[in-house]
């Protein structure tokens, strides 16, 4: 966004802030309540707007709590699917029970990768999703995807997650920024994961001015790209490439995501050789028009293949490729995973 239209926009992210406060406070009075629920529940969210890593984190954490025994329930709102104001059970736990269109993207994503680990519900009202989970899913753990914002759930631990490529975006409030809050709010969580660290070195600043924020733990973790695989729904071929094999072959990429350019860095830093690449908005719903236009591209650019993430290709099953379309499959890597792991068993042992 340039300065005359972060300008333009900041008397709007003046009133935004007014009515964060505003909220709060009503909070803070009891005027609006917190519910308590009788099950341990882990928040993980961020302060901004865009991808920050949360998903990959709330599919860590609910492996780790499943590994454990754990009935894991993971709750999110479901942004872009066909009716947010309505409850979807995307998984049991046991089985898929929804789309991308109904679910949304993301959610139809872990409830895949997390199948006969977690189930996944999407809903706006996240009392009511956990309610009906504890009920109807018998759920001894729930985990909220997103959730820094949301205060009517009382939580066992509050995890922030913060973007180390771009932390604060221009430091401004949404409308003229991507800031859903200032900085300083940081304190109320338990703890912070830094996301998308290259550099540990590098990221030092920004541990000292969190640690200064809050005086919790903070943890570092970076983003790999660990696999690769062939969409079923992409151009038959007779050969299937290992991700190594994959990296010597030019590539076009696509993606709709909060931060494109992340899915595109950590391309590059994996050694993928990604000729060009084509970017939609989060969330985007894709038609065949689209997937022509990328395929057009790829062939243009000499590409041979195509690459794409989880989260874009739940939405991609009844469209036609006419090149080879490879699943990047992104995991997080956590340092101190082992002091990370005593934090979470530490705030379930509390609610139990």
């Amino acid at each position: 966004m340039n300065r005359a239209a972060v300008f333009g926009l900041a008397p709007l992210s003046g009133l935004y802030q007014l009515g964060l406060a505003a909220r709060r406070s009503l909070y803070r009075r009891g005027i609006f309540k917190t519910h308590r629920l009788n099950v341990p529940v882990i928040s993980i969210g961020n302060l901004t707007t865009g991808g920050t890593g949360k998903t990959p984190l709330a599919e860590w954490i609910a492996n780790q709590l499943a590994e454990k025994g754990r009935r894991v329930c993971i709750l999110t709102r479901g942004y872009g699917r066909e009716n947010e104001k309505h409850q979807v059970v995307v998984s049991n736990g046991s089985e898929i029970l929804s789309t991308a269109e109904k679910a949304g993207d993301e959610p139809l994503m872990l409830a895949e990768r997390l199948l006969n680990k977690a189930a996944v519900v999407s809903n706006a009202d996240r009392q009511s999703a956990a309610n009906w989970a504890v009920a109807n899913l018998n759920s001894d753990v729930l985990v909220l995807d997103d959730a820094f914002q949301h205060l009517r759930i009382a939580r066992s631990l509050d995890i922030v997650t913060i973007d180390a490529m771009q932390p604060w975006d221009n430091g401004w409030l949404l409308p003229a920024g991507r800031l859903r809050e200032r900085p300083a709010e940081v304190a109320r969580a338990d703890c912070a994961v830094i996301t998308r660290v290259s550099d540990r070195s590098n990221a030092q600043q920004l541990v000292s001015q969190i640690s200064q924020r809050t005086g919790k733990p903070v943890f570092l973790s970076r983003m790999s790209l660990k696999d690769a695989r062939p969409s079923q729904y992409s151009a038959a071929t007779n050969e299937q490439f290992t991700a190594e094999e994959l990296k010597t072959i030019p590539a076009l990429a696509f993606c709709g995501l909060g931060r494109p350019q992340a899915f595109l860095t950590d391309l590059q830093e994996a050694g993928y050789k990604v000729v060009d690449s084509l970017t939609f908005r989060d969330h985007h719903s894709y038609n065949q028009s689209d997937i022509d236009r990328v395929s057009r591209t790829a062939v243009a650019k000499g590409a041979k293949v195509l690459l794409t993430t989880a989260k874009d290709e739940v939405k991609l099953r009844s469209l036609r490729f006419e090149l080879p379309c490879y699943v990047l499959i992104v995991t997080i890597e956590i340092e101190e995973e082992e002091a990370f792991i005593r934090l979470i068993d530490g705030a379930l042992r509390k609610t139990d």
